[in-house]
C-alpha cells in the first residue's frame, strides 16, 4: 500500500464522508455485485462474444 492511500485513509478517519456519499458508494457496489450475480447465473451472452478474431500470426 503506498503513501497516497494511507494519507487518504487518515483524512477519511478524521473527516468521515457524509451519509449521502456513503449511500452512493454502497449503491454502486451493490449494482456491481448485481451485475456479477446476473452474469454468474445466466453466463455471458453469445452475441457479445467476438467470433474468430485472428491475431495475425
Amino acid at each position: 500500500m503506498n503513501l497516497h492511500w494511507l494519507m487518504q485513509m487518515s483524512r477519511w478517519a478524521r473527516n468521515p464522508p457524509s451519509w449521502r456519499t456513503v449511500r452512493l458508494v454502497v449503491a454502486v457496489i451493490a449494482a456491481c455485485l448485481l451485475l456479477v450475480g446476473i452474469e454468474h447465473v445466466w453466463g455471458w451472452p453469445d452475441w457479445l462474444t467476438v467470433n474468430g478474431m485472428s491475431r495475425g500470426f
